[in-house]
């Protein structure tokens, strides 16, 4: 289960490239090169920093980076794209700054994580040159890969080893320093990732599982070029606090200690229901009307100091009002979703495209009307690959932009990206702009890897 190591003989054009600019820009060549993938969510959006188990796949789009280490105590990192700036820092004294979440912040996570972990007090200088292909801010994880791809060379410079599943949890907890309070899907996915197959990720403990999608499918990926920068919103960590505050105002209503309670797979878990009956449980117990903090105060007996110190996180101090209800409706009609996705694609009935394709759809409506987490681009770009072909189609990363993710029929395909194109790229500048790394088709792709040549 240990990460990856690939020893090659010939190294693939795009590190070849990579080889010469890194020569070009440090006098010297690379002694490694890692390579993280973005990926993409099936379905589960929104539940894994609840508790509940995802069900992404890795895709082909990835970060790659090459790396010397240094005799020096510094970390000079560079990036073939010129809009992203040089950056250096000394090893010992990372700073990550928390208000502008600048490409070089996402690498120094990565870094800080592996070396706190090992308790290095002197950890190896390097030169990094990175190239991305995933598009930024667009829901297919190209942070979480950065993150990622940054723990995994600062575990082989410093000549370290660790588990697959040892190095995700530590590259999840890390991103924690930028402000993202994630729940771990995108970490565990870039490293746990097998090549054709998609994995239903479980957590606490860490655990993937592999799942077979129907081959008369194709997953197409289309941006809608509104970019959502998760740590930079807070939209998203706003989200996790009302699934925070449902969570503790459920468990109160059913007697459990709500203060040691805080996902809402926990209130399940310790009630011992199934998720049809956590339905009817939110039903009863929540009210549609968004909660004022004065109403979860008295909810839970506590005063504002307190529900402010020992319960929101520091990026949602001023928030004054939070939708309960329908956060953990959501939730746990999402997480029920999941599961039989997985039992679908595991018992492959003759409709399964089908069923998984209106699973895909309920989840979109789900996000958008329960968890609020679309956009009008995003329900446009929905509606147009519905109309051309897709048996589901759903906004997939944390919404507010990005992308979506539509189950085609192989034989539909082509014709699928043509229409699509023509409808929702070609008649817009930006849009037309980007198209090319836009819309495309994937396949699940493989986990974190350290190349050598040999």
């Amino acid at each position: 289960p240990n990460t990856v190591l690939l020893k090659v003989s010939n190294l693939p054009f795009r590190l070849l490239k990579l080889k010469e600019s890194f020569i070009a820009k440090f006098g010297s060549a690379p002694k490694f090169y890692v390579r993280a993938p973005g990926r993409v969510n099936l379905i589960g959006e929104h539940i894994d920093y609840c508790g509940y188990a995802v069900l992404p796949m890795a895709i082909e789009q990835d970060i790659l980076i090459a790396v010397e280490p240094v005799k020096n105590e510094v970390v000079q990192l560079a990036n073939t794209n010129p809009l992203y700036l040089d950056f250096s820092t000394s090893v010992n004294n990372i700073q990550i700054n928390k208000t502008k979440p600048q490409w070089h912040n996402y690498f120094l996570c990565g870094l800080k994580g592996i070396q706190e972990h090992f308790g290095l007090n002197n950890p190896t200088g390097m030169n990094c040159l990175l190239d991305g292909t995933i598009p930024p801010s667009s829901g297919l994880s190209s942070s979480s890969a950065l993150v990622c791809c940054a723990g995994l060379v600062t575990l082989a410079a410093n000549g370290k080893t660790l588990s697959k599943v040892e190095i995700a949890e530590i590259c999840t907890k890390s991103e924690r320093y930028i402000g993202t309070e994630g729940g771990g899907m995108d970490q565990s996915i870039s490293f746990l990732a097998e090549e054709g197959t998609a994995k239903l990720i479980e957590f606490s403990p860490l655990r993937a599982t592999d799942v077979r999608l129907p081959s008369g499918a194709a997953f197409v990926i289309a941006n809608s070029c509104v970019e959502m920068n998760k740590a930079a919103t807070s939209h998203y960590n706003i989200r996790v606090m009302e699934c925070r505050l449902a969570t503790k105002l459920l468990s109160k209503s059913k007697g459990l200690d709500w203060k040691r309670m805080l996902r809402l797979q926990d209130v399940q878990t310790n009630l011992g229901v199934s998720l049809e009956e956590m339905l009817t449980i939110v039903e009863e117990v929540l009210h549609p009307e968004p909660y004022s903090t004065e109403e979860i105060c008295k909810c839970l007996g506590i005063s504002l100091e307190e529900l402010r110190s020992q319960i929101l996180s520091e990026n949602t101090q001023n928030v004054s009002t939070f939708k309960l209800y329908q956060r953990a409706k959501h939730v746990y009609s999402e997480a029920a979703r999941v599961l039989e996705f997985q039992k679908t694609c595991n018992e492959a009935p003759a409709n399964a495209i089908q069923l998984l394709g209106e699973l895909m759809n309920q989840s979109y409506i789900s996000c958008r009307e329960m968890y609020e987490c679309s956009c009008p681009e995003l329900d446009r770009l929905v509606d147009i690959c519905l109309q051309f072909g897709a048996v589901g189609s759903r906004l997939t990363g944390a919404g507010w932009g990005g992308c979506t993710v539509s189950m085609v029929p192989t034989d539909k395909l082509n014709s699928f990206l043509k229409n699509v194109k023509k409808a929702y790229y070609q008649n817009d500048v930006h849009r037309l702009a980007a198209e090319n790394n836009s819309l495309f088709a994937t396949k699940p792709g493989r986990g974190a890897l350290v190349f050598v040549e040999a």
